[in-house]
Formats: structure tokens, C-alpha cells, sequence
């Protein structure tokens, strides 16, 4: 029998509770593939759910279990009834609880084919992100009027959001450590210290009245976004982990309109928008890309290489 090495968390808790197993490699079912990982991408949400069971319920993920969602790889082999795939094809998706390991068997409707020019370590960033950030700006139709404030703008997600924004024709504030501004500089925005006094610190760095707000770590910029005047119903947030204020639109990648992520993986393949890859780390380092990740403060994504 056949054995690939995968990811498994033992307990619910933190990095030094995942360890490496091998197994026997999956084989597909109906409609579903099964793909060489070529590279998983880590989102803060993989250490949540390994650390915070109550959040893990809500997701549907069990510990003891596998470990991350993001993927790239290649297709291996097919299931039963499988169109529009075919071995060898390079593909990215999610597999939520599988990701990190030699192989993960996968439905296709969890997979978008790679596009040409986007390589397999930057579209193994996406599927998260991508969709995230996509799902945080559609309801505030952004356009050249606009001043948007963007909260977290240098992680994952802040990454997409901030390019995205821009391609708009708004003018982006973006909150970041001072170490981030010159590279939100570098991806269109007008770059701003995150902390007590940001409604200050915003209203003395543009004429512009702030029109729009995306939230994309707690509601500090929910709260500053208010206080600049900025209506509720424009603004957004996707890890307010509590109430909100009236108005103001919880979301999250699952609310990303259909072919949004797709759009993004196309936009980065043409060179439209950039993905930042903080780190790679080989598949038996995975704790120590948790740990880090865990830390906070990653510039864009960490990557688990095979």
C-alpha cells in the first residue's frame, strides 16, 4: 500500500501539538480528484480552529485531525464521474482540515484551475484571501470618489484588499506598523499607523473625507471609520469575533460572489495584482510556521512547500 505524509493535529491547542504521520494515500471518490500538493497556503483561521474547539464546532473541523485548507498542486487521479479535469492539470482550491500533506482528495467543486502565469507557491495564497478580500469590498461598490480606510492592510488578506481597492480609482488608507508602510506605499495606498488615535492620525493625512472602511482584524477601524463620519452600511468587517454596530456588514470569503476568486487568481496572473510570500517552509516544519504565523505581524501569506 501506498503512504504520503500528512499533517495531523493530536489535540486542540497550540503548533507543538502537530505532528507529521505518514498514511495511506487517499483515493478519489465520485466527483472528486485527488492532487499532489505542491504547496499549502496558511491562514490565520488554520490556528484559530486548532486552538479554539468552540470555533472549530462552528466550522465542522474535528481534532484530532488534518491541518490547513489552502492548496495548489497537481491532479493525480480521478474519481468516478469526474468532467472538466484531467490528470496532470494544475489546480487550487481548499480542502478545509486536509491541505497540508503530500496529497489531498478533494470535490471539483472545490477546485479553479490554475490560470497561465500564476505560479503554483502564489495561487496556493489565494483561495482564502482571495475570496475574502473580494467578498469584504463588493457591497461598497468603490469608485474614484471614494477614500476607503483599510484596517490590516498588510496581511493576507490586507494584501489583495489594498490592490484591489486601489484598481478602483479610490484613494486607499491603509493601517500597518510602520516597518509596512513603505511597502503599502508600493501597492497604491496612503499608509497609516494602526492604534489609539488612527481617526486623528487619518483625518491629518488626506483632505479627503473617508468614505468607505474595511475592517479585516477586530473592529478598531469599525470604530475610528464611525468616527470620521463614515456611514455604517459602508462599511465592512471579517473578524469582529462579537457584536457590531448597527449597519456595519459582517463578511467573509464564503460570501465572495461566484467567479470572484477566480477573477483574482487571473488579475495576479497577469501581473495586475501581487501576492507577498513572507515565508516558505518545508512540510516537517509546519509547527514552526504556525508558531510564527500565530505570532502576528506576517507581511501577506506563509506558505507549507513539498
Amino acid at each position: 500500500m501506498s503512504v504520503h505524509r500528512e499533517a495531523i493535529q493530536t489535540a486542540f491547542g497550540g503548533p507543538e501539538l502537530i505532528s507529521l504521520v505518514e498514511a495511506p494515500v487517499p483515493s478519489p471518490g465520485p466527483g472528486e480528484v485527488r492532487v499532489k500538493v505542491a504547496a499549502a497556503g496558511l491562514n490565520p483561521v488554520d490556528w484559530k480552529l486548532a486552538a479554539y474547539p468552540a470555533l472549530a464546532e462552528m466550522f465542522g473541523v474535528t481534532i484530532p485531525g488534518g491541518y490547513g485548507s489552502d492548496f495548489s498542486g497537481i491532479v493525480d487521479a480521478l474519481g468516478p464521474d469526474v468532467t472538466g479535469f484531467a490528470v496532470g492539470d494544475a489546480v487550487f482550491g481548499g480542502a478545509r482540515g486536509h491541505a497540508v500533506a503530500d496529497y489531498t482528495v478533494v470535490p471539483t467543486s472545490a477546485l479553479l484551475p490554475v490560470p497561465e502565469g500564476l505560479s503554483l507557491d502564489d495561487a496556493a495564497t489565494l483561495p482564502i484571501a482571495g475570496a475574502t478580500a473580494a467578498a469584504a469590498l463588493a457591497p461598497l461598490a468603490l469608485g474614484p470618489q471614494d477614500t476607503v480606510l483599510i484596517g490590516g492592510a498588510a496581511g493576507g488578506v490586507g494584501v489583495l484588499a489594498v490592490q484591489l481597492a486601489a484598481a478602483t480609482g479610490a484613494t486607499v488608507v491603509a493601517t500597518g506598523s510602520p516597518a509596512n508602510h513603505d511597502f503599502l506605499a508600493g501597492l497604491g495606498a496612503l499608509p497609516v499607523a494602526y492604534g489609539d488615535g488612527l481617526a486623528d492620525r487619518v483625518r491629518g493625512l488626506t483632505d479627503r473625507p473617508v468614505t468607505a472602511a474595511v475592517d479585516l482584524q477586530g473592529t478598531a477601524t469599525v470604530e475610528a471609520a464611525l468616527a470620521l463620519g463614515v456611514a455604517p452600511e459602508r462599511i465592512t468587517a471579517i473578524a469582529a469575533g462579537g457584536d457590531l454596530p448597527a449597519g456595519v456588514i459582517s463578511t467573509g470569503g464564503a460570501a465572495a460572489a461566484p467567479g470572484a476568486l477566480a477573477d483574482v487568481a487571473a488579475r495576479v496572473a497577469s501581473g495586475e495584482l501581487r501576492v507577498e510570500i513572507a515565508g516558505r517552509y518545508p512540510l516537517d516544519e509546519l509547527p514552526a510556521a504556525v508558531a510564527r504565523l500565530a505570532e502576528g505581524h506576517v507581511r501577506g501569506k506563509l506558505i507549507v512547500v513539498a
